[in-house]
């Protein structure tokens, strides 16, 4: 999309082409396009507005029913930040004392969004000329454009003095190619420059992608891994008189509108002890493994690894916790193909999740290997033990 076509789509004649490709959205695209040209809509507007509805029903995952009225690039939606976790750093920031932010690269402007709708005064910065009028109407849409006004230039040059906090989500693709750049010292801005704000403002955060090498974490910064439902979907940099702990894992459950919010803090510098499989397994969330944090979770399970090097929990009693999956195992043993088959044969086991840590197995190559057959429902988890390859049988505990 250019400039040009945002503009139309932004015309009553654009709204309208955007309120009759919504309800077209989810069909054939071909079909789709074919209607609203027979509606006098021309091509290149019904293309546009074929796009964002199509965005736009993406979008709802991350933004809920703010998506209908949002403009969207794909890009732009990959990385933004979805709507439960933007309110909540929100309201941390707005809670620290902050009342004007700076959103360098500032994108489609979830995050900036986030800040307004919480009472704080937000400069956003984007280089992205179109991106950046996007994020404008964005903010119009949402009555948000008297806290929220974007401006199209380099994040590296606006002056931080003028704010209390800055917030920075810096690129983490290639322009043209859209490829995943896993390098910090690629991201735009550049990774010195980011990690540099700190020392320049005291409430900062950076947001960066939830595989950042613990070793990359600034000294004396809060690295926190954030997971909801299960995945986990990005990390973020507490710096200055915002860090409050070393490590956090934030999980967010969705229960309908609602979505609840869990978080496990420590050094992440802690080791669990190490003993034998026990009745009960706890899969850690993502979150958790990624925030070191496995050995505190152990703490409040009573439970150990059987392994040092592989997050799996073992423990004698089922406890609840948001922090990790429960199976009760029922048979440990070492992994022998042969003895697995024969064994879920007999137990006319037809269907099985594999769980794998640890393991040079694929689990789609053993899901075929097992020839299954059966009507009964099994988990198999392949992982090791005491550096040997394992095996262990179970179900789930709800």
């Amino acid at each position: 999309m250019d400039l040009d076509q945002l503009t139309a789509l932004r015309t009553p004649e654009g709204s309208a082409a955007l309120t009759a490709a919504a309800d077209l959205a989810g069909g054939d695209p071909l079909a789709a396009a074919s209607a609203l040209r027979a509606a006098g809509v021309p091509p290149t507007l019904a293309a546009a507005a074929l796009t964002q509805a199509e965005l736009r029903h993406r979008a709802v995952g991350k933004f809920g029913s703010a998506a209908a009225g949002m403009f969207l690039t794909r890009p732009g939606l990959e990385q933004a930040t979805r709507r439960v976790v933007a309110d909540h750093r929100a309201a941390r920031l707005y809670a620290a004392g902050v009342r004007t932010l700076a959103d360098l690269g500032c994108g489609l402007g979830a995050d900036a969004l986030a800040a307004a709708r919480a009472g704080i005064r937000v400069y956003g910065v984007e280089a992205d000329p179109v991106t950046a009028a996007m994020a404008a109407a964005n903010a119009a849409a949402a009555g948000l454009a008297e806290l929220f006004t974007v401006e199209c230039g380099d994040a590296m040059e606006f002056d931080v003095s003028r704010v209390d906090g800055v917030f920075c989500d810096p690129a983490r693709r290639t322009t043209g190619t859209g490829r995943r750049i896993f390098d910090p010292r690629a991201y735009s801005p550049p990774w010195d420059f980011v990690t540099g704000l700190a020392e320049r403002v005291r409430h900062t955060v950076v947001k960066v992608a939830p595989g950042l090498d613990h070793a990359l974490i600034p000294a004396g910064a809060e690295a926190e891994w954030v997971g909801v439902d299960g995945d986990l979907v990005e990390a973020a940099l507490w710096c200055g008189e915002l860090a409050e702990v070393p490590r956090r894992a934030t999980l967010y459950r969705q229960r309908g509108a609602e979505a609840q919010r869990h978080q496990l803090t420590g050094s992440g510098a802690d080791e669990a002890s190490v003993g034998p499989p026990r009745r009960y397994l706890y899969d850690p969330d993502p979150a958790v493994v990624r925030a070191h944090l496995v050995a505190e979770l152990a703490t409040d399970l009573d439970a150990t690894l059987g392994d040092p090097s592989i997050a799996y929990l073992y423990a004698d009693q089922p406890i609840r916790t948001p922090y990790a999956r429960c199976l009760e195992i029922t048979d440990v043993l070492p992994f022998s193909l042969k003895r697995l088959r024969a064994l879920l044969r007999d137990r006319r086991v037809g269907r099985v999740e594999i769980l794998k840590r640890g393991s040079a197995l694929t689990p789609e190559q053993l899901r075929r290997d097992l020839r299954l057959a059966g009507d009964a429902a099994a988990s198999l988890v392949l992982t090791r033990v005491a550096g040997a390859p394992t095996v262990l049988i179970g179900q789930p505990v709800e």
